[in-house]
């Protein structure tokens, strides 16, 4: 595991132990990696309207782009499940495709441990801008 990804997935860590979750009491955490190295974070936040949930992934983006990043690398995922890897949601795997399909995945356990996968293979044959323009 080189130190970028050990920085990414203890951050990933650290971000679910800020999740807002008071109704389902399921905590996630997502870090991003930019293209240019930066790392940010990102966790789930709850409301009492449960459709206007977000969840850390899209929390994670959102951050970055409005920080100015369009350019990603890598995603760090976790949440409290110990026996098994939990990748994102399917509209959190949506998001991340806007951004292209290259991104490596990294499915975090609380203890740290991680499956790496890729977004291509999380979400195959998927939408994404570049079908936007085939019209």
């Amino acid at each position: 595991m080189t130190d970028k990804v050990k920085e990414l997935v203890s951050k990933c860590l650290q971000a679910r132990d800020m999740a807002y979750c008071p109704y389902s009491r399921f905590p996630v955490g997502a870090a991003i990696l930019t293209a240019d190295g930066a790392i940010i974070t990102g966790c789930n936040v709850e409301n009492a309207s449960y459709g206007l949930t977000v969840c850390a992934e899209r929390t994670a983006v959102q951050r970055a782009v409005a920080e100015g990043h369009r350019q990603f690398a890598a995603i760090a995922v976790t949440c409290d499940i110990k026996d098994r890897f939990v990748g994102p949601c399917g509209a959190c795997r949506q998001v991340l495709m806007e951004f292209g399909s290259e991104w490596i995945v990294y499915l975090t356990k609380p203890d740290g441990s991680y499956k790496e996968t890729s977004l291509s293979e999380l979400l195959p044959l998927a939408f994404s801008p570049a079908h936007l323009g085939k019209n």
